[in-house]
C-alpha cells in the first residue's frame, strides 16, 4: 500500500468491464522500459480512469484477502502483505501525479477534480477497516515478543500510527464524518491548486510598447514578451507572465516603476480579486474542515495534528523557532530598505520604497556596495555544464557515482534529459531524468518525483525525476542560468540522491519517505557543492570562451552573500507565521471568505512581520504548498536548514569533498529514508544535538540577534 504516502487514491466501483481504454493498456502491465521508467510515449489520457478503476478494485480484494485471513495474525501475512498490496493503483497514481504537475491539459485537470473526493475515500476505506486495523494492533501490542529487526519493527509502529491517525479508534458515527471531511478536503484543495495555475496563465500583464520594458534583455523582450503577447491575441504589443511567488523575476531589471507596480500588485492579488479564481471562500472552507478534523481525532488543531508526527514535535517549538528568526530578520530588513531609500533619495526619486522596488534597488545597492551585477554571472552557468560538470560532478567526487546519458529513454517531453546513473564499482544505481524548463502546463516551484521508488521486496531500482521552471530560450540561444537557478539545480538533486541512494527493505520508507520536516535536509546540504572551490572551478565556465569564471568576480559573489539576507528571511518567516496562523485556529475561530486578508494581516502584525516592502514569499489565497503537503509544514525549510547549516559545518571541520565523508553521509543517512528516527539519524551523522547557532551566521542573523 505504498501509494497512500504519496496519493491519496480513488473508491472502487467494483470490476471494470474491458474497454478500448484497457485493451493494451500501458499502465495496468509494469513498464518493459529499463529501470521500470514509465512508457510515457505510449500513455494516453484516456488511459487513466479505466486503470485506476481496475487498480481500485484489485487493491480492495488484496485488502479484503488480508484483513479476513482466517490464520493468526503474523508480519508477513499482514505488514509485509500489505506493503505489496495496490501495485497497478502505485503505477497509474504516479504517472498521473507526474503529467499533472509538469505536463497537465484539460483533460487531466477535469479527471483529477472529479476523482479527488474518490481518491479520499478509497483511502478511508482501507484505513477505516476494522477487521484489518484489529490484525495490525494485535502485532502492535504484541511486538516486544515479535523478535523483528528494527526496520521491520518500525514498520509496525508506523502502520498502527497511520492508521490510529486515519481515524481506526473512531466511532462509526466519527469514522463517517471523517469520510465525509475527507472528500470535501481532497475536492476544495485540488480546485485551489488549479486555480492557482489557470490563474497564473490568465494573468498577463500588457505594455504596449517596448520602452516600458527598459531594463530586461533583447531576448526577454523579444522571444519571450512579444511571443506571449501574441498567442494572447495581443499581437505587436508585449506581455509579462506571473510565477507562483509573490516576487516577480522581471521586477529587478524593469526600470519603469509603474509597470514595476502593475507587476506587484497583479501577483499580490492572485485569488482575492473575485471572479472564477478567487481562493478566499475554498481557504476558509478547507481550514475549518481542517479544524474540525483535527479534534475528531483528538487533537486541539491542525498544526498539532500534524506537528506530533514531525522532527519538531510541537506546535510550541515551532512557534518558538519563528519568534527567534522574525525580528533579527525583520530589523535586518529594514536595515537593507534603509539603504534603497537613501539611494532613491539621492537620486531625486520622490517616493517611498515599496515591495515593487525592492528587488531592483537591490541589483543596485548590490552594484554600488559590491561591484557587482548577478547577470556577470550568467554566462558562466550554462545548464548543460552546470548539470553535468556541476552538480554530476560533485556527486562522482563525494559518493563515486558516474553517469552516461541514454537517449534511447525519453521523458514525457523532448526537453528531458535522461541519465543512467551507477555506483562506483559499476553496478546499476537509478535512473534519473531532468526537466528543467518552464511552460504553462507545468505548475511552479522546483520539486522531485520518484518515478519508481525503491522496491526491497521486489528487488525494483528507483527512477527518480528533477523539476525546475527555468525560462527556455529561443533554439539558437544558449539557456544561461541565474545564481538561485543553479543553487536550485543542485537543491533539487540533494532530493535525487536521497530517492538513488534509499537501500531500504520496505517501500513505505523509500527515499524520502521521511518526516516532512526532514525532507528538505539532505536537499539543502546538497546546495554547499555549488560553490565549493573545486566544483566551482569545473563548471562555472564561460559559455563561448570556456574561460573560468574570474576569482575576482568569485571574491565578490562571496563578499555579497549575506547581501539581502534580511529580505529573503522576512519573507520565508512571513510566510511560515500564515501557516501557521490559520492552522492554530480552532473551527470557531475561521474567519469567512471575507475576512481572509484581514485575517492574514493580523498574523503578520503579531508575528512581528508586517513591513510592506517585504510581502510573505505566498500569500494565503496562492499559498499552493499548504494546501497540499506542507500544511502547517512549511516551516520545514527553515528547520530542515537548521539541520543543514549544522551539517555543513560538520563537512567543512571534516575534509569537506571527500569519499570518505560522502560515504558516511550515504550510508548513515540517505540511504536509510524513513526506516531509522530521523533525529537520531542526525545524531549519528554529527554526534550532536540540531544547533541553530549556524544557521543565524548563515543568514547574517547572529549580530542582529
Amino acid at each position: 500500500m505504498p501509494f497512500l504516502a504519496a496519493l491519496c487514491l480513488v473508491a472502487p466501483l467494483g470490476a471494470a468491464a474491458a474497454t478500448p481504454a484497457m485493451t493494451d493498456n500501458p499502465l495496468l502491465v509494469a513498464s518493459p522500459l529499463p529501470y521500470q521508467l514509465p512508457p510515457f510515449a505510449q500513455i494516453k489520457d484516456e488511459h487513466f480512469a479505466p486503470a485506476f478503476e481496475l487498480g481500485m478494485a484489485e487493491e480492495l480484494k488484496e485488502v479484503e484477502a488480508i484483513a479476513n485471513n482466517p490464520a493468526a495474525p503474523t508480519f508477513d501475512n499482514t505488514i509485509v502483505a500489505m506493503e505489496r498490496t495496490g501495485e497497478t493503483l502505485d503505477r497509474a497514481s504516479r504517472a498521473f501525479g507526474i503529467l499533472t504537475g509538469a505536463l497537465t491539459n484539460d483533460n487531466l485537470k477535469k479527471l483529477e477534480k472529479a476523482m479527488s473526493p474518490r481518491f479520499a475515500a478509497h483511502r478511508d476505506t482501507i484505513r477505516l477497516n476494522p477487521a484489518l486495523f484489529a490484525r495490525i494492533a494485535a502485532l502492535y501490542d504484541a511486538r516486544a515478543s515479535l523478535a523483528l529487526d528494527p526496520e521491520s519493527d518500525r514498520l509496525l509502529e508506523r502502520y498502527y500510527k497511520d492508521f490510529v491517525r486515519g481515524g481506526a479508534k473512531l466511532s462509526e458515527a466519527d469514522k463517517l464524518k471523517l469520510k465525509l471531511l475527507n472528500a470535501e478536503l481532497a475536492k476544495l484543495s485540488t480546485q485551489f491548486n488549479q486555480n492557482v495555475l489557470n490563474e497564473i496563465n490568465a494573468s498577463l500583464i500588457i505594455v504596449d510598447t517596448r520602452e516600458e520594458l527598459a531594463g530586461l534583455s533583447d531576448n526577454a523582450i523579444t522571444a519571450a514578451a512579444a511571443e506571449a503577447a501574441r498567442i494572447a491575441g495581443q499581437a505587436g504589443k508585449f506581455a509579462l507572465r506571473l510565477t507562483n511567488t509573490t516576487g516577480q523575476p522581471p521586477l529587478a531589471s524593469l526600470t519603469n516603476r509603474a509597470v514595476r507596480e502593475r507587476v506587484m500588485a497583479a501577483s499580490l492579488a492572485r485569488g482575492s480579486r473575485g471572479g472564477d479564481y478567487d481562493n478566499r471562500a475554498i481557504i476558509s472552507a478547507v481550514m475549518r474542515l481542517r479544524a474540525e478534523r483535527a479534534l475528531l481525532l483528538g487533537y486541539p488543531t491542525h498544526a498539532a495534528l500534524q506537528l506530533d508526527e514531525q522532527t519538531a514535535g510541537s506546535v510550541d517549538t515551532v512557534n518558538r523557532l519563528l519568534a527567534q528568526l522574525a525580528p533579527p530578520a525583520v530589523a535586518n530588513a529594514r536595515r537593507e530598505a534603509a539603504d534603497m531609500q537613501a539611494m532613491i533619495d539621492a537620486g531625486q526619486g520622490g517616493f517611498t520604497l515599496g515591495a515593487a522596488d525592492w528587488a531592483y534597488y537591490t541589483e543596485k545597492v548590490r552594484a554600488a556596495r559590491y561591484a557587482f551585477d548577478e547577470n556577470e554571472l550568467r554566462p558562466y552557468y550554462e545548464i548543460r555544464n552546470v548539470l553535468v560538470n556541476g552538480v554530476f560532478y560533485a556527486a562522482t567526487q563525494l559518493y563515486g557515482i558516474t553517469f552516461k546519458e541514454r537517449p534511447d529513454l525519453q521523458g514525457y517531453s523532448p526537453d528531458m534529459y535522461v541519465f543512467e546513473v551507477s555506483n562506483a564499482d559499476g553496478s546499476p544505481l537509478a535512473l534519473f531524468l531532468g526537466d528543467f524548463y518552464a511552460r504553462p502546463s507545468k505548475r511552479g516551484g522546483a520539486w522531485a518525483n520518484a518515478y519508481v521508488p525503491q522496491n526491497g521486496l521486489t528487488g525494483t531500482l528507483p527512477v527518480i525525476g528533477n523539476h525546475l521552471n527555468i525560462p527556455k530560450p529561443p533554439a539558437v540561444q544558449p539557456t544561461l542560468m541565474t545564481h538561485d537557478e543553479v543553487n536550485t539545480m543542485f537543491h533539487e538533486f540533494g532530493h535525487a540522491l536521497h530517492g538513488m541512494f534509499s537501500a531500504v527493505k520496505y517501500p513505505r520508507f523509500a527515499g524520502t519517505g521521511v518526516p516532512r520536516d526532514f525532507v528538505e535536509f539532505p536537499s539543502q546540504v546538497n546546495e554547499m557543492w555549488a560553490d565549493w572551490p573545486e566544483i566551482l572551478q569545473n563548471y562555472a565556465k564561460h559559455y563561448q570562451t570556456g574561460a573560468p569564471i574570474p576569482a575576482a568576480l568569485l571574491a565578490k559573489v562571496e563578499a555579497a552573500s549575506k547581501f539581502n539576507q534580511g529580505f529573503s528571511t522576512t519573507e520565508l518567516v512571513a510566510a511560515n507565521l500564515i501557516d501557521q496562523a490559520w492552522h492554530q485556529l480552532t473551527p470557531g475561530q475561521v474567519p469567512d471568505a471575507d475576512g481572509v486578508l484581514a485575517f492574514e494581516a493580523a498574523a503578520l502584525q503579531q508575528g512581528g512581520a508586517d513591513f510592506a516592502p517585504v510581502p510573505p514569499r505566498y500569500r494565503t489565497t496562492y499559498f499552493s504548498h499548504i494546501l497540499g503537503g506542507y500544511s502547517a509544514g512549511y516551516y520545514s525549510y527553515f528547520w530542515s536548514e537548521v539541520l543543514d547549516a549544522d551539517t555543513v559545518n560538520w563537512f567543512k571541520s571534516n575534509g569537506g569533498l571527500t569519499r570518505a565523508n560522502g560515504d558516511r553521509f550515504r550510508d548513515l543517512l540517505l540511504s536509510r529514508g524513513g526506516s531509522r528516527d530521523a533525529k537520531q539519524m542526525f545524531r549519528d551523522f554529527t554526534g550532536h544535538e540540531p544547533d541553530i547557532k549556524p544557521l543565524l551566521v548563515r543568514r547574517g542573523l547572529d549580530a542582529a540577534q
